[in-house]
């Protein structure tokens, strides 16, 4: 059986200064990272699936990629919302864990939407990014008959609203939220189209890096000629 020093400590062989920069310049603290790639990290996650409490002790680490790697293998069924928080709170500074990593384990948990809505609530950068992913997370995969149509139309109006004097990266989710909505819940393809009109280009700091800042007119415009409006996703781990 993995122990969270075995782990750890391959983890640490497996990184390299190339990566590290890499991940520095995506914003991520370099003092918490080692440099290791999503593919290394894939392959040790297939190993370790239903390691609960490894996953929880990786997390605590405070290391990127053992945060990144927790959230491959954690079943967020299994844990409370005190820990969710807890992870939320735990990923400052680390935007591949507020934004995926924490999104991915609040998605398997029942409360999923309710821990969004307080997450997107918070002053804290990392954690209202948290509650935006976990919301796109949210339409990406539930099915619409599950989905609060009235309230999504209520957040993409508060997306309009607020979305240029909100801080970098929640300028950043609430753009993908209001793709997502576009894209994978039909019923508010029209309402969603508009909201984005009304966005137009929102501006984030992506770093020292070629990134993009997607056009959410253009994006939703891209799925619907390819006929893919409303189509869900089984899972938003990658």
């Amino acid at each position: 059986m993995a122990t969270v020093q075995s782990v750890l400590a391959e983890l640490r062989a497996k990184g390299n200064e190339k990566t590290r920069a890499t991940y520095a310049r995506h914003g991520m603290a370099p003092e918490r990272t080692l440099g290791v790639s999503v593919a290394d990290m894939k392959a040790i996650a297939k190993r370790l699936r239903g390691e609960q409490a490894v996953a929880m002790e990786l997390y605590a680490s405070g290391i990127m990629e053992a945060q990144y790697l927790a959230g491959m293998i954690a079943n967020g069924k299994k844990m409370t919302r005190k820990q969710l928080d807890a992870w939320a709170e735990g990923s400052a500074g680390m935007q591949m864990v507020s934004e995926y990593t924490v999104p991915w384990v609040a998605l398997d948990h029942p409360e999923a939407r309710e821990c969004a809505l307080k997450w997107i609530e918070s002053k804290k950068e990392h954690v209202a990014a948290a509650g935006w992913c976990t919301l796109s997370g949210l339409v990406a995969t539930r099915p619409d008959a599950e989905l609060d149509l009235p309230e999504l139309k209520k957040l993409l109006a508060r997306a309009v609203r607020s979305i240029h004097q909100a801080k970098n990266r929640v300028r950043y989710t609430m753009n993908g939220f209001v793709i997502a909505v576009g894209a994978c819940v039909k019923p508010m393809l029209a309402e969603a189209r508009a909201a984005a009109e009304k966005l137009g280009n929102v501006s984030v700091d992506v770093g020292e890096t070629a990134c993009q800042v997607p056009l959410a007119t253009a994006y939703i415009a891209k799925v619907e000629k390819m006929g893919r409006v409303g189509k869900k996703r089984k899972t938003m781990r990658c």
